[in-house]
Formats: C-alpha cells, structure tokens, sequence
C-alpha cells in the first residue's frame, strides 16, 4: 500500500491494485474566502496543489468522501471527476452527490464492497458541544483487503470515544487522523490537536501506524506540522509510530 498526502485530507491510496482518492479539496491557493469566525483569516486553501489538479483525477478507479464541507469535498473536485467513478460516502451524502450528477454513489452505512475493497463506516465528533452538533455528521472509513494491511481513516473528529471504539473493534495497522486543531474563534478544536494524535498513538499496538495529516492548507487549522512533530519528539514517537508528511509525500505502508 502506498499513501500519498496531496493537501489537508486530500490523500491517494494505492490500494488492492486499485488507486483511490480520498476527500478531495481540489481548488487552486487562495481561490477560496476563509472560513467565517475563525483564526488567521487568509484566503483558503493557504498552499497550492503539488501536482496538477487533472493530473490527480487521471487514473482513478474509486473515491471516498468522509463528508462534505468544503475542505474535503469542493466544486474544483466535484467538476473534475467522472461523474460515473465509484463514489463511498456516509448515507446522509448521498442524494446531495447524486444530485450532482455522480452516477455510482455507494452509501456506507455497515461496511460496502469498493472493487474488491471492504469499507466499514466509522464514527466520530468534529468538535464539541454544539459545534459537534452543527457540524455533524461526519463519518471514518475502515478499508480492508486480501493481502493489505487494515486502514482506518478517521476522518474529522478529536480524540473521542468513537475513535477509541473504531481501534478497539478493527485493530487497524495503518490510523489517519486529521490533526490541524482546527478550531472557531469560540469553542473547543472541531479536529484532532497534538494532545489527540498522541492518545491515537496510545492506544493502538506498537506495530501500527498513525498517519497525521489535515495541516497548514486551511486557516482554522493553528496547530501546524512544526507543533505536532515537536510534541512528538519529546514523547519519543516520531517516526517510530507516527508519521507527519509534507503535501506531496507518498509513504510506501505495505
């Protein structure tokens, strides 16, 4: 299996023979207004892509969308992808992807078939409170198959009993979390902090591990690869359990 981070949560998998793409935020450095009431107030997405956004949508054979707010789903990706390519989402996507013409949507409720890939459908709390409750739902995806090592993809969410119920259930080799501390200028962060990736790291076997991506793409997201990599310096887990690529970075996971 090959991972490669593209920006923010936008990932290719190569995965079971298959390449799949994963939340892609497609749009051009700028090309987007910040988003409303929160730090940093710069036109999103604050870096550019590393390759080509028609480069990207060549050769796909799948796409997984965890959910559907802007930075993970956008309309540069939505006008740039064949509209009859395999589409996962969670079920309350579905008619709105449909609706825009994606002829193959797979809502994950349980687990579905992706061309020979198992995707369960996890959960999780982007935030909260009520910001949890505004921004709700949001979805993970635990994909399995012959000869792959599991992958759990947590999607938006903090470090919350969800989370710890998904790498209880599925023992995952591989975890990506959407780290960032994304947050309002009010609240508590609506995805995972340094703190958060860490309790990640905690709880799963020595064998595995956590891929942390979802940084310096978007203005919300304060807490950047720079803070996430010294917290886990000092706690002796960089590199040996967690990863934190640069945009760009294919980690070959196999």
């Amino acid at each position: 299996m090959i991972l490669t981070l593209i920006r923010h949560a936008t990932l290719v998998l190569e995965y079971a023979g298959k390449r799949l793409l994963v939340d892609p935020m497609l749009g051009e450095q700028g090309s987007a207004p910040p988003i409303e009431d929160t730090p940093n107030q710069r036109p999103n997405p604050l870096v550019p892509l590393p390759v080509p956004a028609p480069e990207l949508v060549a050769n796909v054979d799948a796409v997984l969308v965890t959910h559907m707010h802007e930075d993970h789903f956008d309309t540069t990706a939505q006008e740039a992808l064949d509209r009859s390519l395999p589409l996962a989402c969670q079920p309350e996507d579905a008619d709105a992807l449909r609706g825009m013409g994606f002829s193959d949507v797979r809502p994950v409720d349980g687990s579905v078939d992706l061309l020979g890939i198992s995707v369960a459908r996890t959960d999780g709390q982007h935030g909260t409170g009520a910001i949890a409750e505004a921004l709700a739902p949001v979805s993970g995806f635990v994909l399995t198959a012959s000869g792959e090592p599991s992958l759990y993809i947590a999607g938006d969410t903090i470090w919350c009993d969800d989370v710890e119920a998904a790498l209880r259930e599925h023992s995952p080799g591989i975890v990506v979390v959407n780290a960032g501390g994304a947050r309002f200028n009010q609240g508590d962060p609506i995805t995972m902090t340094p703190e958060d990736v860490i309790a990640v790291a905690d709880a799963t076997p020595d064998q595995a591990v956590v891929v942390a991506v979802h940084m310096d793409a978007i203005n919300h997201c304060v807490d950047g690869r720079l803070e996430l990599r010294a917290a886990l310096r000092e706690r002796g887990l960089l590199e040996s359990r967690v990863l934190v690529p640069d945009d760009g970075a294919a980690l070959d996971l196999s």
